[in-house]
Parts: C-alpha cells; sequence; structure tokens
C-alpha cells in the first residue's frame, strides 16, 4: 500500500542520488495564467524515472539482487534502472522498443545494462520482458504499476509543495501514469485545496479514454513522437489512484506539444522532450481552466533525439504562426517574382524558400504556381502579407476570397 510516510522515506533514499530539481517562473508561456516548471528534464538521467527506479531497487531483498533485474521501457525508465543497477553491482537487462530514440539507448547501454530491442511498440517489450522474467527468474522493475516506483515519483509532489506552498494546480504528463499517481497522492494529502491534472498525447491517450470511459481499456495502436508516454494500456493500480486523486485529464495534439517545446527552448533555455513537453502544452493551450491561477507544469523530461529536433522546431514555428506556406497563381511573365516579395518584404516577412511550377495540370496554360516558405512574427502578420497579396490583385491557391 502506498502511504505519505513511504514517499517521505523515498525522498530519504533519494537524497544522494537524485537532484531536488528546481522550480523556475516561466513568464511568456501563457497569458492566462502565471506558470512555473517542476524542470525534471535536468534530473541525473534526463528524467524523473530515476526516482521511482532507484527506490524500487533499494527496497529488494539481497536475494532477488542476486538473481538480477530485469525492467521494460521506452527509454527513460531504461536509464533510471540501468543507473540505480549500476550503483547496486546488481546484474540487469532492460527491454526496450526497437523504435526508442538511439540517444536512449546508448545512454541506458553506458550504466552498464544490457538492452534487449524488441520489434514495435512499449507493451509488445513489456510482453517480452516477463517472458525472460519467468525463463530467469529476474525480478521485474516496472515502469508505473508499483507502489514503490509510485513512491519514488512522489517525492516530486513533495518537493513542489516545498518549493511553492502556493500552488493552484499542477499538471503533469501521463503515460502508464506513475508519475501523476505518486504526484497526485502526495499532493492531495498535503494540500487537498491544490488542483492535479493529467496530459496525454492525442495519439496516445490510454489513461484519458479509460477515466473518461469509467474502465481500463487497451489501445489498437498508439502514435506520437512522445515516445515516454506512447502507452497502450494503463497501469491497474495508477488508473484506480488517478481515479481517485486526479481533478482532470486533457490531451494535446502533436503540433501542441512541438509548439510548447519550441517555447521552452526559446522563451526558457530549456530542452523538454515530447513527453516531457505535453504539461506546458497544456496550459499554454488552455486545456483546463486555470485563468489567474498558479500553475505548476512539471517537465518530465528532456532526452530528445537530436537529430529529431529539427523536425519538432520546424513544426512548432508552423504551429505558432512562426513560419507560413502561400502558394500564388500568377501570369507567367518576367518581374512576377519581384512584386511577391517586395509585398512580403515590405509587411516585415523573409522569404526562405521559393518553388516555381509551370507544369501544375490545375493552372492555365500561361499561368505558374509560386510556392513560397516565408518567416512570419506570428499568425496576424501571416494573414496581413495574404491579404496585401490578394489586394495586389494575385490570386492565392486554397485562400477563400475575402
Amino acid at each position: 500500500m502506498l502511504t505519505l510516510d513511504k514517499i517521505y522515506h523515498a525522498a530519504y533514499v533519494l537524497r544522494e542520488v537524485a537532484r531536488k530539481t528546481d522550480l523556475i517562473l516561466a513568464p511568456g508561456l501563457s497569458q492566462e495564467n502565471t506558470i512555473y516548471l517542476k524542470t525534471e528534464n535536468l534530473q541525473v538521467t534526463g528524467s524523473f524515472k530515476l526516482r521511482g527506479a532507484y527506490y524500487k531497487i533499494s527496497q529488494l531483498s539481497e536475494e532477488e539482487k542476486k538473481h538480477g533485474i530485469i525492467a521494460c521501457s521506452a527509454g527513460n525508465h531504461a536509464q533510471g534502472v540501468a543507473l540505480a543497477a549500476q550503483k547496486n553491482d546488481i546484474p540487469c537487462l532492460i527491454c526496450m522498443p526497437d523504435g526508442a530514440p538511439l540517444s536512449k539507448v546508448e545512454a541506458t547501454k553506458k550504466y552498464g545494462a544490457e538492452v534487449c530491442l524488441v520489434k514495435n511498440t512499449y507493451d509488445d517489450a513489456h510482453a517480452k520482458a516477463l517472458e525472460i522474467q519467468k525463463e530467469e527468474g529476474r525480478t521485474m522493475i516496472h515502469p508505473f504499476d508499483d507502489d514503490d516506483v509510485i513512491a519514488g515519483q512522489g517525492t516530486i509532489g513533495l518537493e513542489i509543495l516545498d518549493q511553492l506552498s502556493s500552488a493552484d494546480a499542477v499538471i503533469v504528463p501521463v503515460g502508464g501514469g506513475g508519475l501523476l499517481s505518486g504526484v497526485a497522492f502526495a499532493i492531495k494529502n498535503l494540500n487537498p485545496n491544490c488542483k492535479v491534472y493529467g496530459v496525454q498525447a492525442a495519439g496516445a491517450p490510454s489513461m484519458y479514454k479509460s477515466i473518461k470511459g469509467g474502465e481500463p481499456i487497451t489501445l489498437d495502436s498508439v502514435n506520437t513522437f512522445a515516445d515516454g508516454i506512447a502507452v497502450k494500456h494503463p497501469g491497474d493500480i495508477t488508473y484506480e489512484m488517478i481515479l481517485k486523486y486526479v481533478d482532470d485529464m486533457a490531451i494535446v495534439s502533436e503540433d501542441e506539444i512541438a509548439a510548447a517545446i519550441l517555447a521552452l527552448m526559446e522563451k526558457q533555455k530549456l530542452v523538454a522532450e515530447g513527453a516531457g513537453a505535453v504539461s506546458v502544452a497544456a496550459a499554454m493551450f488552455n486545456k483546463f481552466n486555470l485563468h489567474g491561477k498558479k500553475v505548476v507544469c512539471l517537465v518530465s523530461g528532456g532526452n530528445i533525439d537530436v537529430s529529431f529536433l529539427n523536425r519538432v522546431v520546424t513544426r512548432g514555428l508552423i504551429m505558432s504562426g512562426r513560419r507560413s506556406t502561400i502558394t500564388v497563381e500568377l501570369a507567367d511573365r518576367p518581374g512576377q517574382l519581384l512584386s511577391v516579395s517586395e509585398i512580403i518584404s515590405r509587411c516585415g516577412g523573409n522569404v526562405v524558400t521559393v518553388y516555381h511550377d509551370r507544369s501544375d495540370p490545375n493552372m492555365a496554360i500561361n499561368s505558374c504556381f509560386l510556392r513560397v516558405v516565408m518567416e512570419t512574427r506570428d499568425r496576424e502578420q501571416a494573414a496581413e502579407i495574404k491579404q496585401e497579396l490578394i489586394k495586389a490583385g494575385m490570386q492565392l491557391v486554397g485562400e477563400k476570397p475575402q
């Protein structure tokens, strides 16, 4: 059974291995409320997962340690388990989906763990881990559905209240639910007036749909770049705890997550992975009614693959109106590109790329399509440029006439 005493004990055990991460004021992320960030992306392994994994392993018997441990993970739990196993000199095997970011796989190996890559999703890695556990007698370190793991994650709730006792609400990312369960349990037992909310990616809403539907469900598939929370089936323990202690849940789109990652980089100089940024996305896009409140967004991890970051930033620029694409149908004669460029420049936009197409079958035979990608300040500026082009007599493809 999870108790507040167990969470306090976890905090004591973790004091020498886990950082008490900063809680920072984050102006500029929202016009609706005052946002603070709990920066677990700056944790030792780049994620909160170290807390639950280390505490769980610290509570194993000598017999269990001797037989070794096994875990399944999309990457962050893997690193926490691997580091804890290394510090306790325990043989460690971790099953990871073959689509896990290479940076997470390599980081896990560097902590000394043996890695078994499994085709498809986290749930397939979990099934493989259970199979190996039965064959070899290892102890399973579950990433979320375990009281000791949940207690370790709950230490974040203690820290948040210690750092900002006047917090009105805490928003927490959700995959299987271990983090949300621990944080909600700690906060609601110490300050019942503080709201606790959970957020999932729209492409992996297993806990969201389970809570809204009144019973645990298993998704047929998940599809999100927030790999750390891409879980088909929520935990059984965590489902009951979230049902009891969490005030509400929401989902955010891939574009909203990308916009949150970009905002954290630009305005707070923080790097978050997709799973870590969903809480910020929920606050930025006002998924909960928190006008004028002090809101803590838990940035749960920062282990994003650098090779993938460029795509995420580009999506974030598009989502925030900072990058726009327009297609103009023009008479195919000299000087047309100059006319378009002059209007964009006069309105303060910056042309990034230009594509000139004479072969599209949908255009008049003496016309051309000019596709322009431009950098803009925001959506309003992009709309202003479009209106100026229309005023100049140009036809924008896909735009409704005013």
